[in-house]
């Protein structure tokens, strides 16, 4: 944990360097040393340089972080959750009633505006928790909530939503390209105030499921011998899904549904340093937060000044990565 801790402070600092105008790092580390407490660092800096690091790319390069970190530890969350290592965040339709109500933010008149941060993100952060919400009361039976059903209810919704979600994209003309780059995923044009917006309800989620690493430890016995063990097997799963799909819907109501990431980086975790949540759900946020900074400054920067979709740049680089921790996992069972 110290050593990716050390690497994501390190790789905090080259992302901010890295640009249309590069910096040195070193400059960088002063710059960002300079706003620490009690740290006074003699200016050798020009005011744009400081503009650049601490206005421009830092917000985009913190929200990169924030997200991935948010992304790593739901999959993590769901995979334990559900017994399922094919679950990830995105599983119970988040990203689909996010999108919806991305592109309908999109459609919306250009003069409407709820508030300073827009309608997009609104929309699209509470598209996801109310397709949460539509998925719960489909399955739930009493007061119980079958595992099974909730994640067919959950397919079967994703399923109308991106029916839906097509049908919108058909017909929306001009704002064809904004909609479909959205949807890939973009931390173009993040600021300060999206950050600030986004911490608190992924700082909130991130704590409750850390407090209850533990509890998905026994859980992955099953749910009769949890229930032997003491735990209140379906409060447990309501808290925990609450807490997943809240920092899930804050993570992509402002830079869209970035696939890939909540599956795969809790594999990898897994793979490389084992099963235990208690290590698995820091390491993952962590190991996501490198990760999804890294992918992002590829995205910016291979093919400057155009930018490529997160989404594209997270299947091309994580991909080949996973097959090869797989293959070589083969080689060490058998």
């Amino acid at each position: 944990m110290v050593l990716l801790g050390v690497a994501l402070i390190v790789i905090i600092a080259l992302a901010t360097s890295i640009g249309s105008v590069q910096i040195p790092l070193g400059t960088t580390f002063s710059v960002l040393a300079d706003k620490l407490p009690f740290v006074n660092i003699q200016q050798t800096w020009s005011d744009i340089t400081a503009t650049i690091v601490l206005d421009i790319r830092l917000p985009r390069v913190i929200l990169a972080g924030l997200v991935g970190a948010a992304l790593a530890i739901a999959g993590a969350t769901y995979q334990g959750l559900f017994r399922n290592p094919l679950a990830d965040p995105y599983l119970i339709g988040v990203a689909q009633g996010a999108s919806l109500g991305a592109v309908i933010g999109f459609l919306m008149p250009a003069a409407l505006s709820l508030s300073a941060i827009g309608v997009i993100p609104i929309f699209a952060f509470v598209g996801a928790i109310v397709s949460t919400i539509i998925v719960y009361l489909l399955a739930r039976r009493g007061k119980t909530l079958p595992v099974t059903t909730l994640i067919l209810a959950g397919v079967a919704l994703s399923a109308l939503l991106s029916s839906v979600v097509s049908y919108l994209v058909i017909f929306s003309g001009t704002k064809l390209h904004s909609i479909i780059f959205w949807l890939m995923g973009s931390f173009s044009g993040a600021e300060w105030s999206e950050v600030l917006i986004v911490l608190p309800y992924i700082a909130i989620g991130v704590t409750v499921i850390i407090v209850f690493a533990r509890l998905l430890n026994v859980m992955q016995l099953d749910e009769e011998q949890a229930q032997q063990l003491g735990v209140n097997v379906e409060r447990f799963k309501i808290i925990l899904l609450a807490a997943a799909t809240l920092i899930t819907a804050a993570a992509v109501s402002f830079v869209g549904t970035i696939g890939f990431v909540g599956i795969i980086i809790p594999h990898i975790v897994r793979l490389i340093w084992g099963a235990d949540h208690r290590y698995l759900l820091p390491l993952s946020i962590l190991t996501g937060a490198i990760f999804m900074i890294l992918t992002d400054l590829i995205s910016r920067t291979i093919l400057a000044p155009t930018e490529i979709p997160i989404g594209v740049i997270t299947a091309v680089c994580g991909a080949p990565f996973f097959l090869y921790l797989l293959r070589r996992r083969k080689k060490a069972i058998f």
